[in-house]
């Protein structure tokens, strides 16, 4: 059978994937934070690949697909092209090392799961993005191809839905452990940009730690200074009342929301913020919801992609997308 592509155009907005780039640095950078915090919430490389029925639908590829894209793969033994494109992608999932899991399904054992994706014909390749079914390709595909379609996924995950991948602990497979990270050259400009936050410089500190990402994007201690240099920055001079007056007043006013969240964060209220935002996103459209969803994202920043709050509202921000 030979490759069909079955574009994602009509079901995400692709127009996402002009910050590519800017993407996949910060997907690196939260990996590269949470194997730095001693692997918290990491997985072994074998969870990479999972068998997945009707009964492990929900918990493997629903769940999953809140943290990562899920890929899935419908199968069949007596499928030759199958035989072909299947270890190409177990072998790209262990590549890409946490951007993507990917799910085979037997399509004889799972009849229901293959009617429900709509599968015409395998091997064909489909993927979940925050518990949003998208059709990838159908055939056994080049691998150059196949490449382009995870990478293009993989940002849409994250410009779309925030998605930062998981991450993988090569010590789970018995392999060495990752060297420790070198101390970098920015410790001078780190404690400037320190020094200029607890003083309220918040314009110095938002240019420092700046400075320090032009050179190194997934340095987390600017990436998260950053974050709140920047609420801080947005909150200041604020009238509290007022801001949260013409919240209640005006649910469909989005900056009014957007202004009350970022106090609400700044208060330690960080539940109501995420609400707020979720609520937000859930009854707007166009520019004033991807307004919403981009400051939720900013937030989930300022508090960390591991806590268990930034957890349940990356949930809940991707039920009410789709």
């Amino acid at each position: 059978m030979q490759p069909r592509n079955m574009s994602m155009s009509g079901v995400v907005d692709l127009a996402a994937v002009k910050a590519a780039g800017e993407a996949k640095a910060k997907a690196e950078q939260a990996r590269a934070q949470a194997a730095r915090q001693g692997g918290g919430g990491a997985v072994p490389p074998s969870a990479l690949v999972v068998d997945v029925d009707e009964a492990g639908f929900e918990r493997d590829i629903l769940q999953r697909s809140t943290e990562v894209p899920v890929v899935i793969d419908f199968w069949a033994e007596w499928c030759e092209p199958c035989k072909q494109l299947g270890p190409l992608l177990e072998r790209l999932a262990a590549e890409y090392n946490g951007r993507f899991v990917l799910a085979k399904i037997d399509v004889d054992a799972n009849q229901m799961l293959t009617q429900q994706f709509g599968v015409q014909g395998i091997p064909a390749v489909f993927a979940v993005v925050a518990g949003q079914p998208l059709p990838l390709f159908q055939g056994a595909a080049p691998e150059a191809q196949i490449r382009q379609t995870l990478d293009e996924l993989i940002r849409v995950g994250e410009e779309r839905f925030g998605l930062t991948g998981i991450t993988v602990d090569a010590d789970a497979a018995g392999g060495a452990a990752a060297p420790a990270q070198p101390a970098g050259p920015y410790d001078a400009l780190l404690e400037a940009a320190a020094r200029a936050l607890d003083a309220n410089d918040l314009g110095g500190a938002v240019q420092a730690y700046k400075n320090v990402l032009v050179d190194d994007p997934g340095n987390t201690e600017a990436k998260l200074g950053l974050a709140q240099a920047e609420l801080l920055s947005r909150v200041q001079g604020m009238d509290p009342q007022a801001v949260r007056k013409n919240a209640a007043d005006d649910p469909a006013d989005v900056p009014a929301q957007l202004a009350a969240a970022d106090l609400d964060l700044v208060g330690g209220h960080v539940e109501d913020a995420f609400g707020r935002l979720v609520d937000t996103v859930s009854r707007t459209a166009g520019d004033d919801r991807d307004a919403a969803r981009l400051r939720l994202l900013e937030l989930f920043e300022v508090i960390g992609p591991e806590d268990p709050r930034v957890v349940k509202a990356r949930a809940a921000l991707a039920r009410v997308l789709f």
